[in-house]
């Protein structure tokens, strides 16, 4: 796949815009600013698979870390002020398609891709435990407004089955009618797309579309932005189906008055996933819903909205994270700007930053100090003040 490339990915080598943001305050490519080599930017990366492709390196272990530690977060796009800037993340792609194909790829890598094959979640754990934490939810059936689809991250993650129970719980107060698939849910493939492994997300898309058509969804909420862009951009065949992020569907209700939401008193701050930001350009809509909690101060972090810096797990490496274990890890960098704002509380919209920033303010010993929530999580204990 990749050498209908190969003449184009030269004119990507030297140029370095993309390791910054706009206003080249600070490193913003995460794995460069992680391994401060020139190997691990875009344009070094670059440079080895078209030596790779041109047969004048050989593939090595170290070759396929450098390929696999972008996380595809789309800085590189943002910034390149080059005409070809929209096709960066389809060369990296293509590339570990070709790797995946010739099973180069490294064992953590396989053993995720092993894991949603066989278990549909990349930790294989049980499919029937993918709904343990929900608790009094319904099951989604024909007439149900919205099928809440959670993901993996949602299901299976401690910190993405808080968000999930807090969302749940929110439609349940406000009288949405919704349901879950349950056990019966399987991976929406974003990560499996973006790792490279296109026939194993052709096999997750037609499986899932299936499963919708069986049961006459007519709109899917997801939780998560990874399963909000794989679907709205990449399920062909999915009709006339409405997908929606939950924190449109929140703000849909907020600005229809069908919530009363009391005053919350904190300073907040808020960390633009790369999934919901550059990949679908949703960067107000979260801020909205913060506007309008009385009380609730907004502190804008240095890096926000397109030039937003990545938690670092994107592409799957909120599983495998390639780029942890480092004072340089992006996770820690990032906790570590929001303290800096002076906020008390670090809001998020999606499970996998959850988990990666999670446990970045535990390794920054930030307990007690920086709080993380969800935005679904605020919104309902405003909603609890009622």
């Amino acid at each position: 796949m990749m050498f209908e490339y190969a003449d184009q990915i030269h004119r990507c080598f030297r140029c370095g815009f993309c390791k910054f943001p706009s206003d080249f305050t600070d490193l913003n490519c995460p794995s460069y600013n992680r391994f401060r080599f020139e190997s691990f930017s875009t344009g070094g990366r670059l440079w080895l698979i078209w030596a790779w492709l041109k047969g004048e390196i050989e593939w090595s272990n170290h070759l396929a870390k450098v390929v696999f530690s972008c996380t595809t977060c789309k800085n590189c796009v943002e910034q390149c002020p080059m005409k070809f800037s929209e096709d960066i993340i389809d060369w990296i792609v293509g590339t570990r398609m070709d790797m995946v194909e010739k099973s180069l790829v490294p064992t953590q890598i396989s053993e995720f891709l092993d894991n949603i094959y066989k278990y549909g979640n990349p930790w294989g754990l049980p499919r029937n435990e993918r709904d343990s934490w929900a608790e009094g939810i319904n099951r989604y059936t024909s007439g149900d407004e919205y099928l809440f689809y959670v993901g993996c991250a949602g299901s299976y993650e401690t910190q993405g089955q808080r968000m999930a129970k807090a969302f749940a719980d929110f439609l349940k107060s406000t009288g949405k009618s919704f349901g879950i698939l349950g056990s019966e849910e399987d991976c929406d493939g974003n990560e499996v797309f973006y790792v490279g492994e296109k026939g194993l997300f052709q096999e997750l898309v037609k499986k899932n579309i299936d499963k919708f058509n069986e049961l006459d969804v007519k709109k899917i909420v997801t939780l998560s932005p990874h399963a909000y862009n794989s679907m709205k951009n990449k399920y062909l065949g999915l009709g006339e189906i409405e997908v929606v992020h939950y924190t449109q569907l929140l703000l849909e209700m907020i600005q229809k008055g069908e919530i009363q939401l009391k005053e919350l008193n904190a300073k907040v701050t808020y960390h633009d996933p790369c999934f919901l930001g550059r990949y679908n350009e949703i960067y107000d809509i979260p801020r909205e819903i913060l506007k309008n909690i009385p009380g609730i101060e907004l502190i804008e972090m240095e890096r926000n909205r397109q030039n937003s810096f990545c938690c670092g797990g994107g592409s799957g490496n909120f599983v495998f994270d390639l780029l942890g274990r480092s004072e340089d890890s992006p996770s820690r960098i990032r906790v570590r700007e929001a303290h800096g704002t002076g906020a008390e509380i670090l809001i998020i919209t999606c499970p996998s930053c959850y988990c990666m920033l999670d446990e970045a303010i535990k390794t920054e010993k930030l307990e007690g100090i920086l709080t993380l929530k969800d935005i679904s999580e605020l919104v309902k204990e405003s909603l609890e003040k009622i």
